[in-house]
C-alpha cells in the first residue's frame, strides 16, 4: 500500500481528533544598521562543539566576508538555548530544528528566511529510531518486516531502554513521540525499563553505538554526519523505523534586524553555493522559505496534544473540552 505524506497523516489524525557586541539599540530602521558590529549566531550542536566547528568555521568565515560584519557563533547543546537566547537578543541569527523554530516564532522573535537543501538536492530529511546492530534486538526487529521496527518498541517496551534527544527537537522527539507512542495510546515514561533524554542527536547515536541503550531516537542528517565524523560509531548503528519526510531545516533571524543588514544576510544563503565549505555541513545550499513551510509540524504538534487530552482520564469532560476548543482555536488560525 501506498504510504501518506507526513502532510496527509497530519491531516488525517487532526481531522480524526475533532471533529559580547550585541544591538546598541533594537530598530528595524536602516540607520541602526551602523551600530551593528557584530551577530551571533545560534548553533545547536547535534554533535560535540570539538566536531562542530572545523565543520561551521569557514562557512562563518564567508559569511562575514559577504555580509560585512563580525560573526560569533553562539554553540549550544540543546535547542532551548538558541531559542532563549535569541528571546533575550543575544542571539540574532540561528540555524533551527522544525519544532524549535516554531517556539522561537511565538517567543522570541525569530523570523524564517531561509531553509537547507541536503547535500542529494532534497529540503527534507527523516526521523528513526536506531539500535545496535549487533544487539539481537536488531535482527528481532527486522524479522517483522521492513520498517516495523515502531511495532516492535511497543510490543517489547517494558524489557528496553529507551533514548529521546530532548523535547524541542522534531526528529528526536515530537515525529516518534506522536506517530510512535501518542497514535497507540502509549505513555513512553511508563512503558519502558528505562527512559532517558540524551540531549543531542550525536549523544543517542553513541549511547547506542556503545551499548548504553537500546533503542534510541535519530535522523537521516544527523546520521549522515556521524558517518563523516565518526564512521566506526555509525558502521555499529541499524535504523529499524523511519517517518515520512519532515521538512527541512530553517534559518531564522530576529525580526527587528534592520531591512539593509537583513537583505544582505538572504543574499548570502540564497547565493552561497561553495561545495567545499557546504560539504562537512552536509548541505548543497539554501532556498527562501517562508513560516508556513512548518505548518506541518504545527499540526502534528496540535494533534498529538488533542490525543493526550483524550485520553487523559484525570481531566473532567469540561476541562477537555476547554483545552480541546483552545487547541482548534490554533488549528484554524494555521489554515487560514
Amino acid at each position: 500500500m501506498k504510504r501518506r505524506s507526513l502532510m496527509q497523516r497530519i491531516g488525517f489524525f487532526v481531522l480524526a481528533l475533532t471533529g559580547t557586541v550585541v544591538f546598541a539599540a533594537c530598530s528595524s530602521s536602516d540607520s541602526q544598521s551602523k551600530d551593528i558590529d557584530q551577530l551571533k549566531f545560534g548553533i545547536v550542536s547535534m554533535e560535540s562543539q570539538a566536531n562542530q566547528k572545523p565543520a561551521w568555521e569557514p562557512f562563518i568565515k564567508e559569511m562575514e566576508k559577504q555580509i560585512g560584519v563580525a560573526i560569533k557563533p553562539y554553540y549550544v547543546t540543546q535547542y532551548s538555548g538558541v531559542i532563549e537566547a535569541m528571546a533575550a537578543g543575544d542571539v540574532q541569527l540561528a540555524w533551527y530544528g522544525g519544532k524549535s523554530y516554531i517556539e522561537a516564532a511565538k517567543r522570541s522573535n525569530a523570523e524564517v528566511f531561509a531553509q537547507t537543501i541536503n547535500h542529494d538536492g532534497t529540503t527534507g530529511y527523516t526521523s528513526h529510531l536506531i539500535v545496535n546492530k549487533n544487539n539481537p534486538i536488531a535482527a528481532e526487529a527486522k524479522a517483522l518486516g521492513k520498517n516495523k521496527g515502531d511495532e516492535y518498541v511497543i510490543n517489547n517496551a517494558k524489557k528496553l531502554s529507551f533514548a529521546f534527544n530532548e523535547p524541542n527537537s522534531t526528529s528526536g522527539f515530537l515525529v516518534p513521540s506522536y506517530y510512535i507512542f501518542t497514535q497507540n495510546k502509549i505513555n513512553p515514561k511508563e512503558a519502558f525499563k528505562r527512559l532517558i533524554y540524551s540531549g543531542s542527536h550525536e549523544a543517542t547515536a553513541l549511547a547506542v553505538a556503545n551499548n548504553q541503550i537500546d533503542v534510541a531516537t535519530n535522523n537521516s542528517e544527523s546520521l549522515s554526519r556521524l558517518e563523516g565524523i565518526n564512521p566506526e560509531a555509525r558502521k555499529k548503528i541499524e535504523v529499524i523505523w523511519t517517518s515520512e519526510l519532515i521538512p527541512s531545516d530553517p534559518i531564522a533571524y530576529r525580526k527587528d534586524l534592520p531591512e539593509n543588514l537583513k537583505s544582505k544576510i538572504k543574499d548570502f544563503f540564497y547565493t552561497f553555493k561553495d561545495e567545499e565549505v557546504l560539504q562537512p555541513l552536509k548541505w548543497r545550499g539554501f532556498v527562501a522559505a517562508e513560516d508556513k513551510t512548518w505548518d506541518t509540524i504545527r499540526e502534528l504538534e496540535i494533534a498529538k496534544n488533542k490525543a493526550e487530552i483524550e485520553s487523559n482520564d484525570s481531566l473532567s469532560q469540561e476541562a477537555k473540552q476547554k483545552k480541546l476548543a483552545l487547541l482548534d482555536k490554533q488549528l484554524e488560525e494555521i489554515k487560514k
